[in-house]
């Protein structure tokens, strides 16, 4: 799976969140002032590229869908991230987080009753 860049991330959580949708429906998603419509279909087009999402004829227009699940981009992107960045060990992610003071106590014992209530 090949890594997108900032913009097209952002336009993907647009795809994600809409389902099936429009180029305009993707424009209306972007906080004020938007990017120009012309630049989100390049971003689209990228998409389409990279195969992350796929389109149909409607008329004289296209509709796109996603073809990449977002929780399988995400799997993907963490798996790369923590390989690259802590050695391969979620261990050490949480840790840097909790000595940066990203992650209270708290966090961590609500962390874990997340992960003893999923093995249930």
């Amino acid at each position: 799976m090949e890594k997108l860049t900032i913009q097209e991330e952002e336009a993907m959580i647009y795809i994600w969140n809409l389902g099936t949708c429009y180029i305009k429906d993707i424009v209306a998603k972007y906080p004020k002032p938007a990017p120009p419509y012309t630049t989100v279909a390049s971003i689209v087009k990228n998409l389409m590229h990279k195969k992350y999402v796929k389109a149909t004829q409607i008329g004289n227009t296209y509709q796109y869908t996603p073809i990449i699940p977002e929780g399988e981009y995400k799997r993907s992107f963490m798996s790369g991230f923590v390989h690259n960045y802590f050695e391969n060990s979620y261990k050490e992610m949480v840790s840097f987080f909790a000595k940066e003071q990203k992650l209270s106590a708290n966090d961590l014992k609500e962390i874990i009753n997340m992960i003893e209530k999923g093995k249930d």
